[in-house]
């Protein structure tokens, strides 16, 4: 007896998909006690410095989100939730709650640099004049930061390592999101 097989799979991840990854990933780090004897506080400064890079990582996100709402008001609504995120991440890390992760993006790109019809410039670079273009720089600095977030899991003590691995599956479902169209109700 064959089982039906249909016409065309869809080409799409489906949302329980990306779900269960992120869940897989946060149950394939572990609970991974500390380090030998003797190595403990080099443990925690490793996991200090980790824990710091990644929310100074997330707050240059938001930032960058910011600063392409800015240049490009079509993409708020799309943008908006995705930065929100991007900042209780931040915060996850022990980033401090600032002003400008409060500010709308329009003040904090205001705030950040002038605009030359072209794009925004802030402290993290240059905001493409088109939105397919601002998208897949955001798109790439997603993907970077959940591949080194990724790569950092077994360096670092069980509970920051989950933390790690539930922020970079949310950005791998970042990245989806911003090179998908964000089109909704596929699955």
């Amino acid at each position: 007896m064959s089982l039906p097989v249909s016409p065309r799979p869809p080409s799409w991840p489906r949302r329980r998909s990306l779900l269960a990854s992120a869940a897989g990933a946060a149950l394939l780090v572990g609970c991974s006690g500390g380090s030998g004897p003797g190595g403990a506080d080099a443990g925690s400064q490793a996991a200090d410095r980790a824990r710091a890079r990644a929310a100074q990582d997330s707050q240059g996100l938001a930032e960058r989100y910011a600063a392409v709402m800015a240049a490009h008001p079509g993409l708020v609504e799309r943008l908006s939730p995705l930065r929100q995120e991007v900042v209780r991440h931040a915060e996850a890390f022990g980033a401090e709650r600032s002003a400008s992760s409060e500010a709308s993006p329009s003040v904090s790109a205001r705030a950040a640099g002038p605009g030359d019809g072209s794009g925004v410039v802030t402290g993290t670079g240059a905001v493409p004049g088109t939105e397919k273009e601002a998208l897949a720089v955001l798109a790439g600095v997603e993907r970077t930061l959940a591949d080194r977030r990724a790569g950092a899991l077994l360096e670092v003590p069980g509970e920051l390592a989950r933390l790690l691995a539930s922020v970079a599956a949310a950005g791998a479902a970042h990245v989806y999101l911003l090179t998908q169209g964000g089109t909704e109700g596929r699955g």
